[in-house]
C-alpha cells in the first residue's frame, strides 16, 4: 500500500507511550478493487502497531458504506460511542476523505474526539487532528472531498438518466419473482414462480385480505420468494403493485432528495418516470392488474388531496373488513 509515511514514524513522534490504538477503515463497495484495498489497510496498520513495544492496537472499526452520511456508518457510530467510554487513545485511518466526505459532520465528529482527549492521525495527508494549526487544512481537505463526492454522485445519476431516457439501460431489465433472465439479460418467464403471482391477484380480486392470502398461501404450503413458510405483507403489496407484470416497466419510481440526503423516497410525480411498454413477457392482463389497482384505492384508508398531500380517510379500512379469508 502507497503511503507518505509510515505509521512507526508516527509513533515515534508522538509524545506519549503506551498508547491504546484502534484504526477506522472504509470503503464505498464491496468491489474486489475496494475489498483488496481495505485487506491491505488493515493488514499495514496492524503490523505497524505491532512493530512498536508499548503501544497496543486494540480494535478495527470498518465501514463499507459511502462516506457522505455518518448516520449510515455503523462501525464509525460504534467507534464515535466508544470513545465516550475511555477505550483507545488514538484513531489511525488513511485519509480524511476515508474519515468522511460530510463537512459538517467530520469535522464535528473530530471536534468531538479531541475534546475527549482522542487524537486522530490522518496517515496520506500526515495531519494530527489534535494540533491546532490543521484545524483549518482539515476544514479545506475536507470541503474539497465533499466536492469530489458530489461531483462523482452526480455524473454517475446523468449516465443513469441519458440510459433510461435512451432506453439503453438494464434497469428495465431486473429481475422480479416471476421472471429470469436469459443469456441475454432479457426477461422469461419462470413459470411455477408465476403460477403464485396468478394466484395472489386471483385471491385479492375474489375478495381476500392481504392477511387472507398470506393465510392461503401458508396453508397450501408455498414458500416465499426469500423461501420463508410466511409471507410478508410489503411482498405481496409490491407484487399487486408492480406493473412488470403486465409486460411495461417503469423506472425512477423512488428518488433521494439529494447529495447529503440519501433516503429514498417514493415518486409521486416529483420527479421524470419512465415507462418501457411491452418490454417482457406478460404474467397479468392489463385488465386484472387494473381491477386489482381500483380495489385497492376503494379499500385505502389513505387518499391523497390535490395537491398531493397525503391524509387518513375513515371511507374504508382493512381493520374495519370482517372478511379474512
Amino acid at each position: 500500500m502507497e503511503t507518505d509515511r509510515n505509521v512507526t514514524q508516527v509513533f515515534k513522534s508522538f509524545p506519549l507511550k503506551n498508547l491504546r490504538v484502534v484504526g477506522y477503515c472504509r470503503v464505498s463497495s464491496n468491489s474486489v478493487e475496494q475489498l483488496h484495498s481495505l485487506t491491505n489497510q488493515v493488514s499495514f496498520f496492524t503490523q505497524e502497531v505491532y512493530r512498536l513495544a508499548g503501544h497496543v492496537l486494540v480494535d478495527f472499526y470498518i465501514d463499507i458504506r459511502s462516506g457522505s452520511n455518518t448516520s449510515e456508518r455503523s462501525a464509525f457510530l460504534q467507534m464515535m460511542e466508544d470513545s465516550t467510554k475511555d477505550k483507545f487513545d488514538m484513531i489511525i485511518t488513511k485519509s480524511i476523505s476515508r474519515f468522511g466526505r460530510n463537512t459538517v459532520e467530520t469535522l464535528d465528529a473530530i471536534n468531538k474526539l479531541r475534546a475527549r482527549g482522542i487524537e486522530i492521525y490522518f496517515q496520506n495527508d500526515d495531519i494530527y487532528a489534535k494540533d491546532g494549526k490543521n484545524t483549518f487544512v482539515i476544514e479545506v481537505m475536507e470541503a474539497i472531498a465533499e466536492e469530489e463526492n458530489k461531483s462523482r454522485r452526480e455524473n454517475i445519476r446523468w449516465g443513469i438518466l441519458k440510459g433510461v431516457e435512451s432506453g439503453n439501460t438494464k434497469m428495465f431489465n431486473r429481475k422480479c419473482y416471476g421472471y429470469v433472465q436469459d443469456e441475454k439479460g432479457e426477461l422469461v418467464i419462470k413459470e411455477e414462480e408465476a403460477e403464485v403471482v396468478r394466484l395472489i391477484f386471483d385471491l385479492y380480486t375474489s375478495g381476500y385480505s392481504i392477511v387472507g392470502i398470506q393465510k392461503e398461501l401458508k396453508s397450501r404450503e408455498i414458500k416465499s420468494p426469500t423461501g420463508r413458510e410466511d409471507w410478508s405483507k410489503r411482498t405481496l403489496e409490491n407484487i399487486l403493485q408492480n406493473e412488470k407484470y403486465t409486460g411495461d416497466v417503469m423506472v425512477m419510481k423512488t428518488f433521494n432528495e439529494g447529495f447529503l440526503n440519501t433516503k429514498r423516497k417514493t415518486n409521486h410525480g416529483e420527479k421524470a418516470r419512465y415507462l418501457s411498454p411491452g418490454n417482457n413477457p406478460v404474467i397479468i392482463p392489463k385488465e386484472v392488474f387494473d381491477k386489482v389497482a381500483a380495489i385497492r384505492a376503494e379499500r385505502s384508508n389513505v387518499t391523497r388531496d390535490d395537491e398531493g398531500n397525503i391524509r387518513k380517510s375513515t371511507r374504508y379500512s382493512m381493520k374495519k373488513t370482517t372478511q379474512d379469508l
